[in-house]
Order: structure tokens, then sequence, then C-alpha cells
């Protein structure tokens, strides 16, 4: 009758390939049954989601480990290429449109280099107070910060569609 061989957690010690001698099953897989075989996908899953509630962690689906590895990794500045292999992706397209996607940071990163290349006024070197005049190499509109730091906007987008509010009467009816 053939040993029984439970699910591990971790990676196969030497060891068991010797207890296990002939019986051993290679898989050239690092994360094994004891005896070598592979680890069934829904077996992995349901430990997951044992592991995520023992620790208090919101629901999260194991697969998106895989979304949220290569978001960090673009987020990190790795190459799409990089991450294509990394994935086992057959296309960078699958890659680029499936498994990255802006982070906040990122988002806020981008959008200060390319206020960075924006001409902005200079201040002169007699700069002292708020009141101080500005030289500026092109007009600066009367709300900007004249040494163009980026704020927060409370106002809505110039490019947010125009909403037409209904009028306060009825027309006549003719």
């Amino acid at each position: 009758m053939k040993k029984s061989a439970p699910l591990t957690a971790k990676p196969v010690p030497q060891g068991d390939r010797e207890e296990w001698g002939s019986a051993w099953v290679e898989t050239g897989r690092v994360f094994t049954r004891e005896n070598g075989e592979l680890l069934h996908p829904a077996n992995i899953t349901r430990r997951f989601i044992e592991l995520c509630e023992e620790m208090g962690l919101p629901p999260i689906r194991l697969h998106d480990l895989r979304h949220g590895a290569a978001t960090l990794a673009h987020a990190a500045g790795a190459s799409l290429k990089d991450i294509q292999e990394m994935l086992g992706h057959s296309s960078i397209t699958i890659t680029s449109d499936t498994y990255t996607s802006l982070l906040p940071e990122a988002d806020l990163a981008i959008a200060e280099a390319a206020a960075r290349l924006v001409p902005r006024a200079r201040a002169t070197s007699e700069d002292t107070g708020p009141e101080a005049e500005v030289q500026a190499d092109e007009p600066v509109p009367n709300d900007a910060d004249p040494l163009g730091d980026i704020r927060e906007i409370s106002s809505p987008s110039a490019h947010a569609p125009l909403t037409q509010t209904a009028p306060d009467e009825e027309p006549e009816a003719e």
C-alpha cells in the first residue's frame, strides 16, 4: 500500500527525498507534498484563505498576489519586458494590459515629473516674502504658485463636462 503524502506549506527538505527513496516523485518543484507530488491548486487556495483568515487580513484571491507582484515590480522600475518574463507571458501586451496598474504614489510621481517639464516663473534673488515681485519667463495665472509647487486642487477640472440645470419654472403650454 502506498504511503499517503500530507500537504506541506514549506519547501521539501532533502531528508524527505531520502526517506521516500524510490517512491519519491521528482517534479522539479520547490513546494510539493512530502513525497514530491504536485500540490493540488484547490488545496493551495484553501490553505491560503485559511491563513488570511487566521491573520485577520481582508479577503484576497491568491491570484491577486500575482497582479500585486507585477504592479509593485513596475512601480519599482522593472521594465515591462522583465515583468513579462517573470510572469511567463507570451506577449508583452498581456502583461501591460492585464497585470500592471498605477499605484497612487506612482501616479503622483508621474504628475510631478511632468510638472517639472513645464516652464515656471523664476523668483528674483531679492525675494524675501509673499509680496516679492516675480520675474517670469511666461505669465503666471493669479491663483498659481509662482515657484511651481504642486498643490491640491479643490475646484473641478477644466475638462469636467459642463452640466445644465433644469429651469426653475415649467415652460408655458401654447
